[in-house]
C-alpha cells in the first residue's frame, strides 16, 4: 500500500479514546502481528471489529466477544472510525477502498502499534531471526523479575493464549519486525537486535540497505543491545551516548558473556557474567546455540532495566517456547514430529542443529516448504546448503503468501541445487501430499522436522494422525 494512502500521524490519537464507541476495524486481524495488536485495543477498552480470508488464527480473539467476519466486504468499514490494515494491503482491497469513500482514516499497523506503546518504556526487540522467541523470554524474565510488562509477539504462546501478555502501560516488550520498514514506528528505550543479515529483497535494495534502516531503528534508543556473535548485530553504527550492552556465547569483548553446556536431558545451562563479574547460572529447557543467545540477549536487556539475573531465572527457565518455533507435536509410530517457522536459511540451519541436539543419533527428515518466491529466488542456493545437514528431505512447493508467481522460480531452484551437490530430495510435491509421503517413508525411531513459515505447519498434524492410526 502507498505511503499516500495511508492517514496523517495526527489522527492516531483518537485510536485509543475509550470514549469513542465507534469500532476500530482490523483487517486481515487473525495475522500473528494484527490478532496481538487487536487484542491489546479491547484490552485498553476500545471496540474493535475484524475480519479475515479464513478462521483460521480468529480462535483467541473470539473469546473476548470481538465482532469478527470471514470474507472482506465494504460492509464492514461501515461506522468504523478507523481502518487498521498491513502494508501488505493492495490498494485495490474493496474495504479499503470503501474506508477511502468514505473519509475513514486508514492506518498501518505499525503506527498503530507504535500509538498503543510509545507513551511508556519500550523494549523494542529485532532481527533477521529469533526476535519472537526473544521476545516472550524477555516478557517472561521481567514478569519474574516483578515488572508488569505488556508482550506483544508475532507467533502465538500457548501460556497467553494468544500472541498477547497484558501488563502496564508504563512498560511494552515488542517485537519489532523490519518488514516494510514497520520498526520504524517505534520509540524504543532499549532497542535490542539478534543479528543483521539479507532478507526481504522485495524491500530493500541490499543488505546496506538493510543495515542502514536497523541503525535508523536503534536511533532513538537510550540503551541498545547487540549480539556479538552475529557480524551484522556487531558492526552496527550506535547512537553517540547510548549505553551499548553487547552479549556472546564466547569470552570476548561481550559484556553479557553466557557459557553454555548441553545436558543429556536436551536442557541448556549457562554460566553468566556481566561486565567479567560471574552472576550466576541459568537452565534453559529450549534446545540450541540460538535459544541460548536469544535467553542473552533478553537477560541484557533486563539487566538494563535494572532487573538481577536471580529475579530473571525463574521466568526463562519456565520458557518452554513459542508455537512453531522447535515445537514438539507428538509422537506416533515411534516417530517424533517436530514443527518449526524457520523461513531463511540461517534460521533453517539453526533449527536442523538444535533438532541434532535434540534428538542425538537419530535420523532426521526434514519436510521443508520454502516461503515466498522472492525468498527462494534469492536464496535457493543457501536453502539447499542447509539442507544437506538432513538425512533425507521432502521438499514441497512454494507458499506464495502475499506474492505472484515469479517466472521460473520454484522449489526445483532448491531440488537442483541439492542435486549438484549430491544431495537429492527424496519427495518433491504438493504440500497436501506431503504428509502421506512422510507415512509412507519412516519408520520408528525417526525424527520428522516440518520446516517453514506457510501451511506446512499442516503437514505434523496430519502425519501424527495418519501414523497413530496405522501404527499406534
Amino acid at each position: 500500500m502507498a505511503a499516500s494512502e495511508v492517514d496523517d500521524a495526527t489522527l492516531y490519537p483518537m485510536l485509543l479514546n475509550t470514549n469513542d464507541r465507534r469500532p476500530v476495524h482490523f483487517v486481515g486481524v487473525g495475522g500473528a502481528g494484527m490478532s496481538a495488536l487487536a487484542e491489546l485495543f479491547v484490552q485498553r477498552g476500545v471496540l474493535i471489529s475484524g475480519c479475515d480470508a479464513t478462521d483460521a488464527g480468529l480462535g483467541d480473539l473470539a473469546r473476548l466477544n470481538v465482532q469478527l467476519n470471514v470474507g472482506h466486504d465494504p460492509s464492514h468499514v461501515a461506522g468504523c472510525r478507523a481502518l487498521v490494515v498491513t502494508s501488505a494491503m493492495p490498494a485495490e482491497h474493496p474495504e479499503l477502498r470503501a474506508a477511502r469513500e468514505q473519509g475513514i482514516p486508514v492506518i498501518r499497523r505499525a503506527e498503530a502499534l507504535g500509538e498503543a506503546v510509545n507513551s511508556g518504556v519500550v523494549v523494542a526487540l529485532a532481527g533477521t531471526h529469533g526476535k519472537t522467541t526473544t521476545t516472550v523470554m524477555t516478557t517472561e524474565a521481567l514478569v519474574s523479575a516483578g515488572r508488569d510488562p505488556t508482550g506483544i509477539v508475532g507467533g502465538r504462546v500457548g501460556s497467553w493464549n494468544g500472541n498477547l501478555k497484558m501488563g502496564s502501560t508504563d512498560l511494552a516488550v515488542v517485537e519489532a519486525d523490519e518488514y516494510d520498514r514497520s520498526f520504524l514506528a517505534l520509540r524504543p528505550t532499549i532497542a535490542v537486535v539478534t543479528n543483521v543479515e539479507a532478507d526481504h529483497l522485495d524491500i530493500y535494495k541490499d543488505l546496506a540497505d538493510i543495515r542502514a534502516t536497523f541503525e535508523k531503528f536503534i536511533s532513538p534508543a537510550s540503551t541498545v543491545v547487540l549480539c556479538e556473535d552475529d557480524e551484522g548485530a556487531a558492526s552496527l553504527h550506535v547512537p553517540s551516548g547510548a549505553d551499548v550492552v553487547r552479549y556472546a556465547l564466547q569470552e570476548g569483548t561481550a559484556r553479557v558473556v553466557g557459557v553454555p553446556r548441553v545436558l543429556p536431558d536436551r536442557r541448556t545451562e549457562l554460566r553468566i557474567s556481566f561486565d567479567g563479574e560471574p552472576i550466576g547460572e541459568l537452565l534453559l529447557n529450549v534446545p540450541g546455540d540460538h535459544n541460548a543467545r536469544n535467553a542473552l540477549a533478553a537477560v541484557s536487556a533486563g539487566l538494563s532495566l535494572g532487573a538481577t539475573l536471580a529475579e530473571m531465572t525463574a521466568g526463562l527457565e519456565r520458557f518452554r517456547g513459542v508455537e512453531r518455533r522447535f515445537q514438539h507435536l507428538g509422537r506416533g509410530g515411534g516417530v517424533d514430529v517436530v514443527d518449526d517457522y524457520a523461513h531463511h536459511p540461517t534460521e533453517l540451519r539453526a533449527t536442523i542443529a538444535a533438532a541434532r541436539t535434540a534428538f542425538p543419533g537419530r535420523r532426521l527428515i526434514v519436510a521443508f516448504q520454502p516461503h515466498l518466491f522472492t525468498r527462494t529466488r534469492d536464496f535457493a542456493p543457501a536453502f539447499a546448503e542447509a539442507l544437506t545437514a538432513a538425512d533425507a528431505v521432502f521438499l514441497a512447493a512454494i507458499y506464495p503468501a502475499r506474492e505472484a508467481p515469479i517466472a521460473g522460480v520454484s522449489s526445483s531452484l532448491i531440488a537442483s541445487a541439492m542435486q549438484s551437490s549430491g544431495h537429492d530430495p527424496v519427495w518433491q510435491g504438493p504440500r497436501g501430499e506431503s504428509a502421506a509421503a512422510l507415512a509412507a517413508y519412516v519408520v520408528s525411531g525417526d525424527v520428522v522436522l516440518t520446516v517453514g513459515a506457510g501451511d506446512i505447519t499442516r503437514t505434523g498434524p496430519e502425519l501424527l494422525t495418519m501414523l497413530i492410526n496405522e501404527r499406534g
